[in-house]
This record gives C-alpha cells, sequence and structure tokens, in this order.
C-alpha cells in the first residue's frame, strides 16, 4: 500500500487498501505500508494521519512499514532513500535514456498541447546539467511492453504510447516513476496492487525495469482493478473535507461497506483479467 499524503482519503483509496491486504493475507505474504512522501509541497502532518487513522478505522493490519507518523519520519520517509533514487536515474543518464527539458507546464499549454508535453526539448540535445531543467526519459516511437497479470500470470502487452514521463524534477527532486520502481525492487515486491489509470505508469516503470537490467520487478504480477467513480461519473481525487473517509467516518460509515466495495473491485479485477489473459501467452 502506497498511499500519497497529497489530501485526505476517499473511499476509492480505502477499498484498495483492503484489496491488498485481502490478497496477501489470502497468500500468506507480506503486506508492506509505504508512504509516499517524496512530493513534500503536497505533504502535510495531517494527511499522513489521516492514513493511520483510516487504516485503523478498516482493521487493516501490515508486517512492515512505520506503525505511525515518527516512524514515518525516523526511519521509513521516501527522503531517507534519495541515494537510491539518483543511482537509478544516474544509470539510465549513463545509457543516453534521458535528455534535458526546460520548458514549463505554461509554455506546455501555450503551444496548444494541452495538458500534455508534446515532445519540444526531445532532440534538442540540450545540457541535462543545465539549470532549472528536468529530465526525461526517452521512450521508443511505438515501444511496447510487457507485464504479467495477477491471478495467472498470462502476459499483457501494453503500448508507451505516451508523453515522455518526467523522471527528475526541475528542482532536482527524483519524480514518482523512478521512487516507486526503486521502492518496489529495495523492498522485493512481488504483487503490485493499483487502480487502472495508473496503466500507463506500470508501463513506463516496466520499461525502466528493462533498461535498468531489474528483471525481477518484471516478473512480479500486477493486479489493475477499476476506479470507484463518483456520483457524477468522475474519478474521485484527495479531499479536503466533505468527499473524504474521515468525514465518511465522522457521520458515521459502518467500514464494512468498504470492505463489500473492495470485494466488487476484486471479482472485476478477476473478470477483467481473465478475460484479457485468455488471448495471450501464458507463464
Amino acid at each position: 500500500m502506497a498511499p500519497t499524503p497529497s489530501g485526505l482519503l476517499h473511499i476509492g483509496n480505502g477499498a484498495a487498501f483492503v484489496l491488498a491486504w485481502q490478497l496477501a493475507r489470502e497468500a500468506r505474504g507480506k503486506l508492506l505500508l509505504r508512504i509516499d512522501d517524496l512530493d513534500s509541497g503536497r505533504t502535510r502532518p495531517e494527511y499522513v494521519q489521516d492514513i493511520f487513522d483510516t487504516l485503523a478505522w478498516l482493521g487493516i493490519d501490515w508486517d512492515e512499514g512505520p506503525r505511525d507518523a515518527s516512524e514515518l519520519a525516523g526511519e521509513w520517509s521516501q527522503h531517507r532513500r534519495l541515494a537510491d533514487y539518483h543511482k537509478l536515474l544516474g544509470t539510465l543518464r549513463s545509457g543516453g535514456h534521458l535528455y534535458a527539458c526546460g520548458c514549463s507546464r505554461s509554455q506546455i499549454i501555450g503551444r496548444g498541447a494541452g495538458m500534455e508535453y508534446d515532445g519540444h526539448c526531445r532532440n534538442l540535445g540540450s545540457d541535462l546539467d543545465a539549470p532549472d531543467v528536468a529530465w526525461r526519459l526517452r521512450l521508443p516511437e511505438a515501444g511496447t511492453v510487457a507485464l504479467r497479470e495477477w491471478p495467472t500470470g498470462a502476459v499483457r502487452w501494453l503500448a508507451l504510447d505516451q508523453p515522455d514521463p518526467v523522471l527528475r524534477q526541475r528542482n532536482g527532486q527524483p519524480a514518482y516513476q523512478v521512487a516507486s520502481l526503486a521502492d518496489d525492487v529495495r523492498f522485493g515486491i512481488d504483487l503490485v496492487v493499483r487502480g487502472s489509470d495508473l496503466l500507463p505508469s506500470t508501463a513506463v516503470q516496466c520499461h525502466m525495469a528493462e533498461l535498468l537490467g531489474l528483471g525481477k520487478f518484471n516478473q512480479a504480477l500486477f493486479l489493475h482493478h477499476p476506479l470507484v467513480l463518483d456520483e457524477a461519473g468522475h474519478k474521485r481525487s484527495k479531499s479536503h473535507g466533505a468527499g473524504s473517509l474521515r468525514a465518511a467516518r465522522e457521520a458515521g460509515m459502518d467500514p464494512r461497506e468498504v470492505h463489500r466495495l473492495a470485494g466488487v473491485l476484486l471479482q472485476e479485477a478477476w473478470h477483467a483479467s481473465t478475460a484479457s489473459g485468455a488471448g495471450g501467452e501464458g507463464q
């Protein structure tokens, strides 16, 4: 379980936690609580505490990871693993897989590309050591990457048809994709449970693992569960109030409702994975 403490958790987060917990317990495996606190600008103490409060309310236990906010800060924060992230970045740089990008978000929008990066700096050859540049991963054109799907291990091919992702931000901080891959490898994660909206991130991380020779990561099983949508049919986002699980707890919500929702997600994920794996390559 790897929540980001950038807001109060919603019911979709809670259901995903329960789902990961149930699968780990049924497999007699170990469950790691990893709080992705690398983005200091969005992390708040009240959001960190909300994670622990939510897990206690849901009745979830875990085998590794921080037991409270002080243990997170003292032993488990991602800021204590920055050397791991920079090591991966250095290897990718040495392999020629990165390029410098000085584009701001407003510049990208101004070129009519919307919010998606348009590859403006891809072939400029800008200096990676120049100030105020991000490092982007050069994705192969028409590239594909394989992942092994839970529960059967059937191979699913994902297209790398997305904008080149940022791996190091303009302030020099490693970005999510690098930190997530490095942590999964460091802690020996062999079952990754994520929302279906993170399929593009999984594709990038599997591609990076290939480039870095981290084959063990690509032997992990991946479960991408359906998203829990709001009343308007939109993806839920972290809340600062009314839409949060904290508000639901205070209003008397029964945590068994979240457990029931996790069961629905598991059923839907099972049907989706077995259907897509039926025509794919097996283990």
